[in-house]
């Protein structure tokens, strides 16, 4: 398989898996979380399926189309070890849907860093919040998995439930 097409095969499941969570959280009150912002395209998409609610956004440093910026008050910039715990004070337990998107280009790193930062994302969301995730949270207490969307393959993203 192409680079092209694996590049277009996993757009297709993430966005396939960020439909079905933003359905499985349809009539909950509560935030979203975007971390990773890169160029903004997943934001925009969140921002089209999640019409109306609040939207927060992680990233180093902004880098996005200028259309895909989020307000300076939903945007935690910065180092995301030092952020978190702001986000936990700002936000714990209000959040019902979080997409992780904090790769390294790495695998083994970019599956560390996200097993890192799952309990502080786990303090930020309600129970029965969803998670999408590009890197495997296997093991991690707080979440427990969820199936995927018809069509998307096993591994290409992850898909958790808030415990």
């Amino acid at each position: 398989m192409s680079r092209l097409d694996s590049m277009i095969r996993r757009l297709e499941a993430q966005r396939a898996t960020l439909n079905d969570a933003a359905s499985r959280v349809e009539g909950r009150s509560g935030v979203a979380l975007e971390f990773g912002l890169g160029n903004g395209r997943t934001y925009d998409h969140l921002r089209a399926i999640l019409p109306g609610r609040d939207i927060y956004v992680f990233d180093r440093q902004v880098a996005a189309h200028p259309d895909c910026i989020p307000p300076d008050d939903r945007l935690y910039l910065g180092d995301l070890f030092e952020t978190l715990p702001r986000a936990v004070a700002d936000l714990g337990g209000r959040a019902v849907l979080a997409h992780m998107d904090i790769g390294t280009g790495d695998k083994e790193e970019s599956v560390a860093l996200s097993r890192r930062a799952a309990p502080m994302v786990a303090d930020l969301l309600a129970p029965g919040g969803v998670v999408v995730s590009d890197q495997p949270l296997d093991g991690v207490d707080a979440f427990s998995p969820l199936p995927l969307p018809d069509g998307v393959k096993p591994g290409r993203i992850f898909l958790y439930e808030r415990v």
